[in-house]
């Protein structure tokens, strides 16, 4: 099923109708979410207490979601409604796969088809050129069981880069 269809063109964790946007979460799949939740905008003070009735989703993607927000939220609130949250079979499985997270040279958190810029000069070994510092690499991929590592193109070759390299942009 669409994951905006699903929604019904609400936020999945707010319930927001504005700018939409779907949200890849591996390995569930999407949720749809809106600006101040995908994390593009700031969220007021008590934004993220709609995570308490997105948290009965019976969707197990959603739920997943919710339980992962949950987590990255330092408040005694958020603990204790991730504790008491029950997910479905499916999202349990998820919640038991350990989370890769790759983050730039400043520990800002880098997703999928993201820009980066590199930070320094990198010899390209077997492609017999220089990547320079501040070059633009558009549309990177993330390498999965390796957090220090992203995939992108320099000068037409498909490189991997270490992100200590790399700021995003």
């Amino acid at each position: 099923m669409d994951a905006m269809m699903r929604s019904n063109s609400q936020c999945e964790f707010c319930g927001a109708s504005g700018s939409l946007g779907p949200v890849a979460l591996a390995p569930a799949g999407e949720v749809v979410l809106c600006p101040v939740c995908r994390g593009e905008e700031d969220a007021g003070a008590g934004h993220w207490r709609c995570l308490e009735g997105a948290a009965w989703s019976a969707e197990p993607v959603v739920q997943f979601a919710v339980w992962r927000k949950l987590g990255e939220i330092s408040e005694p609130w958020a603990a204790e409604t991730r504790q008491g949250m029950v997910l479905s079979p499916e999202a349990e499985g998820w919640a038991a796969i350990p989370v890769v997270e790759h983050k730039d040279c400043h520990g800002a958190r880098l997703t999928q088809g993201d820009t980066v810029v590199l930070i320094k000069d990198l010899v390209v070994k077997g492609a017999g050129f220089t990547a320079k510092r501040g070059t633009a690499v558009r549309g990177i991929s993330l390498v999965p069981d390796n957090p220090g590592q992203i995939e992108g193109r320099v000068e037409g070759q498909r490189i991997v880069i270490l992100t200590e390299f790399v700021k995003r942009k």
